[in-house]
């Protein structure tokens, strides 16, 4: 377990470090980095605008940049956000917890709605209940975040929820496939036959046994709900860390963007890597107990 752990806390590192540093060349290298719209003021000398380009980070060299940048990270500083002229940390702290609520509540409705209609379609065995369960969830995995994002917002509607609905098909297409095909497997028709009750069947032979896999989807539903935070908070206005990239990449702010970078890798990385290890410690603990 140990082991594992280590494994997993060196591919976080590494994962990193490799995204935070291609994050800044793509930044660096994108179209209109390091012009600011002061320098399109006419009022300002040429020893001005001389002035306000020399202070654009993108006169420092990407290595000595970086190196820069991951030595201030180590006490704490994430450097000043170009455009807002605010430290970093503070952004941060103030909008992470409006993020944090988001794409728990999305996270949550989501699951509740889409285990939910999963365990009806195993337990029901009705065609019309799975058939209507799987057009509403591919409608609804045909739809970008960010229109639907646009129609709660013509429909004056939360904007949280639309995080709900992008979860949802994801959960109920992988959790119904996995369920329908441990309800089929032979110790759950034997149990059946011998008169064992819709739930307990449920709960012993079809749940447990999908658990891991079940685990493996959270992590990957965790970040699934926060990548889309981003386009629905800059949509729907809501004040968290993903209106914040918006406005970052709007304005090529290179302090603000690497760190989000890193923030939606580490966020992923640590979901995935959690639910890996849970996972792994059910399967042994199922092979132990089967043994």
């Amino acid at each position: 377990m140990l082991s594992r752990f280590a494994r997993h806390a060196a591919r976080i590192t590494g994962t990193l470090i490799l995204g935070g540093f291609l994050g800044a060349t793509l930044v660096r290298v994108a179209p209109g980095f390091g012009v600011d719209e002061a320098e399109l003021d006419s009022r300002l000398s040429s020893q001005s605008i001389e002035a306000v380009r020399s202070s654009q980070p993108a006169n420092e060299k990407l290595g000595a940049f970086y190196w820069h940048y991951v030595s201030h990270i180590v006490h704490g500083d994430f450097g000043i956000s170009r455009s807002l002229q605010r430290p970093v940390a503070e952004l941060l702290k103030e909008r992470a917890p409006e993020t944090a609520k988001s794409v728990a509540l999305g996270l949550l409705l989501g699951w509740a709605l889409g285990l939910s209609l999963a365990i009806a379609v195993v337990i029901s065995r009705s065609w019309a209940v799975d058939l209507l369960a799987g057009v509403i969830g591919g409608m609804l995995l045909c739809l970008p975040a960010a229109v639907l994002a646009l129609l709660f917002l013509i429909a004056r509607m939360p904007g949280r929820l639309v995080l709900a609905l992008i979860v949802f098909p994801n959960v109920f297409r992988y959790a119904r496939n996995l369920l329908v095909r441990s309800a089929a497997a032979p110790h759950v028709l034997t149990a059946r036959a011998k008169g064992l009750s819709n739930f307990s069947v449920l709960c012993s032979h079809v749940l447990r046994p999908a658990a891991p896999q079940l685990l493996a989807l959270a992590g990957v539903s965790v970040s699934i709900g926060f990548t889309a935070a981003i386009p629905v908070e800059a949509l729907c206005d809501l004040p968290g860390l993903g209106q914040l990239a918006w406005k970052a990449a709007l304005s090529r702010d290179l302090y603000l963007l690497v760190t989000l970078t890193m923030i939606v890798a580490l966020v992923t990385l640590v979901a995935n890597s959690i639910s890996d290890l849970l996972a792994q410690g059910l399967a042994h603990n199922s092979a132990e107990v089967t043994a």
